[in-house]
């Protein structure tokens, strides 16, 4: 099946909750799905708009070199079929390797690299459209 979009921006904020209110009432966007975290900000959330995605979640108080994606303010993930052997390429490309290839708990396959300029990148299995990957268990 052809998903489109196939990339979406992920943007953490300090006040996640009040930027997901603003960015419906000035740009639109409707809540598409919101998993709050343990301390009462948004661990994940889904923002739609028209055709389109965005990805958004509470900044992280403090980087954490396993997980930077918390603590930086603009990343991005593509959606991709075959994740290993896109890691692969991106491997044999010079790609600076955060993560490699590995099984989320909420059902996708993804692997965190920074580009030649150090830009954060997920590739994964899991895209907004459909949900979880087929066959994911919980």
């Amino acid at each position: 099946m052809a998903l489109s979009p196939t990339i979406f921006p992920v943007f953490t904020y300090r006040d996640a909750p009040a930027a997901m209110d603003w960015l419906a009432k000035a740009f639109g966007f409707a809540q598409h799905v919101v998993y709050p975290n343990e301390d009462g900000g948004i661990g994940h959330a889904e923002l739609k708009h028209e055709d389109g995605f965005v990805l958004m979640a509470s900044r992280a108080k403090t980087a954490d070199p396993a997980n930077p994606f918390p603590s930086t303010p603009i990343s991005l993930y593509a959606y991709v079929e075959d994740v290993d052997g896109h890691f692969a390429k991106a491997k044999a490309a010079g790609a600076e390797v955060v993560r490699a290839p590995h099984d989320t708990p909420y059902g996708s396959r993804e692997y965190w690299v920074r580009d030649l300029e150090g830009n954060l990148w997920s590739f994964g299995s899991y895209h907004p459209v459909v949900g979880v990957p087929a066959g994911y268990a919980g």
